[in-house]
C-alpha cells in the first residue's frame, strides 16, 4: 500500500489518512498521484475506500483548498473533522 506513495500516510484499522503540504501546485499534484495510486491499489487487491466516508481537510490561513478526487468522484471537502486519534 505504501508504495511510490510521495505523501505522509496513516493507517489505521479502519481509517487511511494521507497528508500534505500545498504550498506549490507540486503538493497538489502529489496528492492526487497518491490518491491515485491508493485506488490502483485497492483494485489490484479487490479492496475499496468508502468514498462517501472520505474528506478533504484543508488547514492553514492561506490554504488555496484544491479539490482532489478519488477514481472519478470528487471528495467532499470539510472545514472540520473529528478523529478519535489520542494525544500524548
Amino acid at each position: 500500500m505504501d508504495s511510490g506513495i510521495e505523501c505522509t500516510l496513516s493507517k489505521f484499522a479502519s481509517d487511511t489518512k494521507l497528508c500534505g503540504v500545498v504550498d506549490m501546485l507540486e503538493g497538489r499534484d502529489a496528492i492526487q498521484r497518491d490518491h491515485d495510486r491508493l485506488e490502483r491499489w485497492a483494485c489490484a487487491n479487490h479492496m475499496k475506500f468508502h468514498k462517501a466516508k472520505g474528506k478533504v481537510l484543508h488547514v492553514g490561513r492561506h490554504n488555496p483548498k484544491h479539490s482532489y478526487r478519488l477514481s472519478e468522484e470528487w471528495i467532499e471537502s470539510s472545514p472540520e473533522e473529528k478523529d478519535l486519534g489520542g494525544i500524548d
